[in-house]
């Protein structure tokens, strides 16, 4: 028997962090805000939807592959009301095992050796994993904090440098890979950033994966534009989108991409290898969720800008320098004023000094020194947990 103990596309990814200080956080007992799920459930009529296709045996066997109609018809409908994206649902929507599973199927049918894929560094730790088993090689454009003329976190945006973008193409390389509204920085990148992306993927020919499964996670105003949405992008862009951050399911493990019938193909492809079908009964009250009103979205919205704003001040109380978010609900921050520039030592010290659990960015990136000193914490807790943590985190001060 061999003694090797990984494909060596993946020697470089052990357990997760979100698995290490999740550990932590339950053997300490302190409050997690380091992985980002709810501590409640989503909206009860939603919940109730998923008891009722139990009952009523709806899902209980295995859905259709590429998702039950009355999702893939409820996901077409949100693109087009909300964006003007019109999609078939029976050719163009695809319903995956959360939008990780998207990641995946998509980067696994469109990637191969030797091909390159420019994302946006820092990234969701899954990129990179994706990109590695699909053989190609990841190219990061680093998102750099926005300084005022003294430094400092100016307007809480990391910004994306155009030229260092388009010194990143190269002719090996396949696609670029966006997130927007960005984990963990909590950027939304603007149209007119959008624009010079989509102008630099038509001139290179170029795919566009964008993961917008924060689309709906808006503060102070900020808008969602869908790349697809904007000139030459609507065959060369597969948009992923997904369940569990809009509505707090994120256990239901649904989500979706949306794409021309030849991506969406090519997606299904790969995806009907990985888990086949999933999350049959689940499936049917999401298509419930998509329907639901203006005001859930105005609700949900106004309870995450208060909590980012209630954990944001008490950062910045205790020392932090805070990056207030535009979008997600995740705060990034600086640990330099409390004296350290190790992330990682920092998170790891940080359930004995003060009880809380947070997540170092550095994870998320190629270029690690770039990260280190930068630390996220989640806000979708309970207003309670967060004034609780807020209060813990004095200690440090």
């Amino acid at each position: 028997m061999t003694s090797a103990p990984l494909n060596r596309r993946l020697a470089e990814f052990g357990t997760t962090i979100f698995a290490e200080m999740s550990a932590l956080a339950a053997r300490t007992g302190s409050i997690n805000l380091g992985q980002g799920f709810p501590d409640t459930d989503g909206p009860e009529e939603i919940r109730e939807a998923a008891v009722r296709a139990l009952r009523d045996g709806r899902g209980n066997q295995y859905p259709p592959g590429p998702g039950v109609p009355e999702l893939r018809t409820a996901i077409a409908d949100h693109q087009r009301a909300r964006y003007g994206l019109e999609y078939d649902p029976d050719t163009e929507v695809l319903v995956t095992a959360g939008a990780t599973e998207a990641i995946a199927a998509t980067l696994l049918a469109l990637v191969g050796p030797g091909d390159e894929v420019v994302a946006l560094e820092p990234y969701y730790d899954s990129y990179a994993a994706c990109v590695a088993m699909a053989g190609g090689t990841r190219v990061p454009v680093t998102l750099r904090p926005h300084e005022g003329p003294r430094g400092g976190a100016a307007d809480g945006r990391f910004l994306l440098d155009l030229d260092e973008l388009r010194a990143a193409v190269t002719p090996r390389t396949r696609l670029i890979l966006l997130n927007t509204p960005h984990n963990p920085t909590g950027t939304v990148l603007t149209r007119a950033e959008l624009t010079a992306v989509a102008e630099l993927a038509v001139e290179r020919d170029l795919l566009v994966v964008t993961d917008e499964v924060y689309e709906h996670l808006l503060f102070d105003g900020a808008e969602h534009v869908p790349i697809a949405t904007l000139p030459g992008m609507r065959e060369r862009t597969v948009t992923i989108g997904s369940a569990g951050k809009t509505y707090s399911f994120t256990g239901w493990k649904v989500g979706w991409t949306t794409a021309s019938p030849e991506l969406t193909s090519a997606v299904r492809s790969a995806k009907q290898f990985l888990t086949y079908v999933s999350s049959g009964p689940f499936q049917y009250a999401v298509a419930e969720a998509l329907r639901l009103p203006d005001a859930y979205y105005d609700g949900l919205r106004a309870d995450l800008q208060a909590k980012r704003d209630l954990l944001s001040a008490g950062l910045a109380e205790a020392g932090f320098e805070v990056y207030r978010p535009q979008g997600t609900y995740f705060v990034t921050t600086d640990i330099r004023p409390l004296g350290s520039d190790d992330g990682f030592a920092f998170c790891r010290a940080l359930p004995e000094r003060a009880g809380v659990v947070a997540i170092p960015n550095a994870v998320f990136y190629d270029h690690r020194e770039a990260g280190a000193p930068f630390v996220r914490f989640a806000f979708c807790k309970r207003t309670d947990v967060l004034e609780e943590a807020v209060s813990r985190l004095k200690r440090l001060g």
